[in-house]
């Protein structure tokens, strides 16, 4: 890149930049270096077969992308945002309970320890060593520090590979996910952004990979302050398809399972309905006619997230960068939030 262009880009940009360049060697050594916290939460998991992840924003839709996995596992899984925790308590007796905060220090945390206090099997999962939530409980700790950068992108891969640990000492192989992030994807998002240029809203779906749709939703409004938000594919189809049009861009996330075929139908239908469709596809399939889609491999459960995950942040730049000029400047909010 050149100098003057390095130079315009905004400061935003180039900090979310600086964390995507080595969002993949720091999964990688979190992944390590989790082992043996992950050991103990899968014990605990076994004896409890009960996981109850809570988060808020990045790190409650990391909850909702690793809910599937965990429930394949035969654990049952739920993730809930802490804030609805707070307020209408799911009973606690008899699960684990992982709370992640990529500062460890959200209001939401700090105000859980206080009124909770610590509880047997509960643990954390944050970027920060130092924090409360660190100092706290147990806490999977990922490599590199914390995030600086506006909008979740390496705070997202890390925290994904920290699951992986659990994952693995649940009996998961890990082979096919490691691969993925040692082989550093470049992906190319210009024809997503280009079929979403005129749009001025964005609504993401997916079946199992719906909470990599929620990751990249909250980023999307983050980034290019428009209404982008995201539902489930049954939960589209019941009812919002009516705000589907030329104005409603819909970004599709699919893997090689089960649910691919239904992923593929919601895209006739939005196609149907006027609205630009993004599709972005681990399914190995052919791509679905009238869509744009982007190819990121063939992959499913744990690894489709991480195959996933790179395109769909580059989209995100790219889609925000041609809506405002100051990208990655928060103008409402703060990367921790200290309020409630």
């Amino acid at each position: 890149m050149s100098m003057s262009s390095q130079m315009n880009k905004p400061i935003g940009l180039i900090a979310i930049e600086k964390e995507m360049a080595r969002q993949n060697a720091d999964a990688i050594s979190s992944f390590e270096a989790a082992a043996p916290l992950g050991m103990t939460i899968a014990q605990s998991l076994r004896m409890t077969g009960r996981l109850l992840l809570l988060g808020m924003g990045g790190s409650h839709a990391v909850g909702r992308a690793v809910e599937p996995l965990y429930r394949s596992l035969g654990i049952d899984a739920v993730a809930l945002p802490l804030s609805e925790q707070l307020g209408q308590p799911l009973p606690l007796v008899g699960k684990t309970i992982l709370v992640t905060s990529q500062s460890g220090e959200s209001a939401e945390v700090l105000r859980w320890f206080a009124e909770v206090g610590v509880r047997a099997d509960t643990f954390g999962l944050t970027l920060e060593g130092g924090s409360t939530l660190a100092r706290t409980v147990p806490s999977l700790t990922g490599f590199g520090g914390t995030e600086n950068a506006f909008a979740a992108t390496r705070s997202l891969t890390v925290s994904f590979a920290l699951h992986l640990a659990v994952l693995s000492a649940l009996g998961e192989d890990p082979a096919e996910a490691l691969a993925i992030l040692n082989a550093g994807s470049k992906p190319n998002a210009d024809a997503a952004v280009a079929a979403l240029s005129d749009v001025s809203a964005v609504v993401t779906s997916g079946r199992r990979m719906q909470g990599v749709a929620e990751a990249i939703a909250l980023g999307l409004t983050e980034l290019s302050r428009i209404p982008c938000f995201s539902l489930e594919g049954g939960q589209l189809r019941h009812g919002p398809m009516e705000m589907l049009g030329p104005k409603v861009g819909v970004v599709l996330f699919r893997a090689k399972d089960a649910t691919s075929e239904l992923v593929a139908r919601m895209a006739a239908s939005a196609l149907e309905a006027g609205s630009p469709v993004v599709v972005f596809d681990a399914s190995g399939e052919a791509p679905l006619k009238g869509t744009t889609t982007i190819d990121a491999g063939v992959a499913s459960g744990v690894a489709a997230v991480f195959a996933l995950l790179p395109a769909a942040q580059h989209f995100m730049l790219g889609f925000a960068g041609a809506r405002v000029g100051d990208l990655g400047t928060p103008v409402r909010s703060t990367k921790i939030t200290r309020d409630e």
